[in-house]
């Protein structure tokens, strides 16, 4: 029997992989709360499926998402990520990216870690939506826009709403699967 999905998770066997076994599932690890930050951010203006094909190679030239290391790039690592054919190649992200390390640390060292900080703003209990329709998702909510507009305070760049609720989605911070997708009910945090 052929499990139902979320439709945009059809398209691509990257997508379906990354639809049945990430989108959605509650991240609570500080590397892979910056790895997803990350590629949400140059993911920005793009299709979600060009950072997905080029994210192993995110991982080897960003030191797999170390964002200590990240933090103390320099300008000869700057032109080396620029020269690097195999990510994608955006000198405004780059450094964003580098600064959003920094912050990182900054507000680990004061939340005690990032999942503490970001699954702070729904006291650590997931949002479950019942979409019954792709068309029913919004681009952002209110949360989101509160929650960049925190991020902006902190130091982070390149970051919007948009970018935000995204983010939101992939680390399953609100739970976007459509209710007759069979991961709706699987990536539910379990209280």
């Amino acid at each position: 029997m052929n499990k139902i999905r979320c439709q945009w998770s059809e398209s691509d066997p990257l997508y379906t992989a990354y639809h049945d076994f990430e989108w959605g599932v509650p991240v609570f690890n500080d590397q892979l709360l910056f790895e997803f930050l990350t590629l949400e951010t140059f993911q920005a203006g793009l299709n979600w499926i060009i950072v997905l094909r080029k994210r192993d190679n995110f991982k080897k030239a960003f030191d797999n998402f170390d964002y200590k290391k990240i933090a103390e790039y320099d300008v000869r690592k700057v032109k080396k990520l620029l020269a690097n054919p195999d990510i994608i190649r955006n000198n405004t992200k780059i450094i964003a990216t580098i600064n959003n390390a920094k912050a990182y640390i900054k507000v680990q060292n004061e939340e005690g870690s990032f999942a503490n900080y970001i699954w702070g703003f729904v006291s650590g209990i997931q949002i479950v939506n019942y979409y019954k329709d792709l068309d029913e998702i919004p681009p952002y909510t209110p949360l989101a826009e509160r929650i960049c507009k925190d991020l902006k305070d902190k130091g982070f760049k390149f970051l919007g709403a948009t970018t935000i609720y995204s983010y939101m989605q992939a680390i399953g911070l609100v739970n976007d699967h459509i209710v007759s997708c069979f991961r709706h009910s699987e990536v539910n945090l379990k209280r």
